[in-house]
């Protein structure tokens, strides 16, 4: 079993003409999901390598019963597109774009939640379930099926920690790229939630950084609401205070965010936290023992 998505996500692309859409839709399809239609305005009755393109999401969930969505348009333009889905109902929204402005997140975020839609995202990888399906842009070939469960604020790292864990023989059941913005539709708890309740899931991998309290509160959760192992890495420990480090919501600023703060709130949580990327492997090892 996998969370999010598995091999029945019926998947619609929103901005599938564009640069970035067309590209990973391609990659999508030769990964092996189930790519079923694709929307831009304008570009209805078109095609991309075999899927229909819509005027509108509400056409293209009609013709296709398509269950999950993929948001590849501009920032200007990809809140809207965002609530174009959530009006839809789809039950999975994937907001890939970065840049998004605040205001069109928080708008976003509530009427998602209002219409019982979750959204990943934005500025994430989205997520895969190795073997299954792909939504997004995480590389296919550095993952494999297996029993980790991979939860990350950072797109980077995540696929320099499952590369390292596929190298060493230990694959993964769903990995999930929350997004590093400081407003987030996903966050560590409600993805530790699902791989607590998958029975796929052995183990999981939560990958932090500064900034915010997310990685407290997803040590909170493993302590008094979990029975899987995990391990963590938190990167920016050397970050300084005040200086923002490649994601928006990556700035110690106040209580909470320092790196520190989080190792200290995984370790007592009991949650070991590798010393480095490359820690990570021996650490799920000896979780998975």
């Amino acid at each position: 079993m996998s969370v999010l998505i598995d091999g029945s996500t019926r998947l619609l692309v929103q901005g599938i003409t564009g640069r970035d859409g067309s590209f990973h839709t391609r990659q999508m399809l030769e990964y092996g999901t189930r790519v079923v239609a694709g929307v831009t305005p304008g570009k209805g009755g078109t095609a991309l390598d075999g899927v229909p393109v819509f005027d509108t999401v509400e056409r293209a969930v009609s013709a296709t019963e398509a269950n999950a969505s993929v948001v590849y348009v501009p920032a200007p333009f990809a809140g809207s597109a965002i609530l174009e889905a959530a009006e839809a109902r789809l039950p999975l929204v994937v907001a890939i774009t970065e840049g998004i402005p605040a205001n069109d997140v928080a708008l976003a975020f509530a009427f998602a939640a209002d219409h019982g839609v979750r959204l990943l995202g934005p500025n994430c990888p989205g997520a895969i379930s190795p073997g299954l399906c792909k939504v997004g842009i995480v590389p296919g070939r550095i993952c494999a099926p297996g029993p980790v469960g991979v939860v990350s604020r950072s797109g980077t790292l995540t696929y320099e920690i499952v590369n390292g864990l596929t190298a060493a023989g230990i694959g993964q059941s769903t990995c999930v790229g929350i997004g590093g913005d400081p407003l987030i539709g996903t966050s560590f708890v409600d993805c530790l939630r699902a791989f607590e309740e998958d029975p796929a899931t052995r183990a999981v991998v939560v990958i932090g950084e500064i900034g915010g309290r997310d990685e407290q509160d997803a040590a909170e959760f493993a302590r008094t609401s979990m029975s899987k192992p995990a391990v963590a890495f938190v990167a920016g420990r050397t970050a300084p205070p005040g200086r923002r480090m490649g994601h928006a919501g990556a700035i110690v600023a106040g209580a909470g965010g320092s790196a520190q703060e989080k190792v200290e709130a995984f370790e007592a949580a009991g949650i070991p936290v590798a010393e480095t990327p490359s820690a990570v492997v021996d650490l799920v090892r000896r979780a998975l023992a």
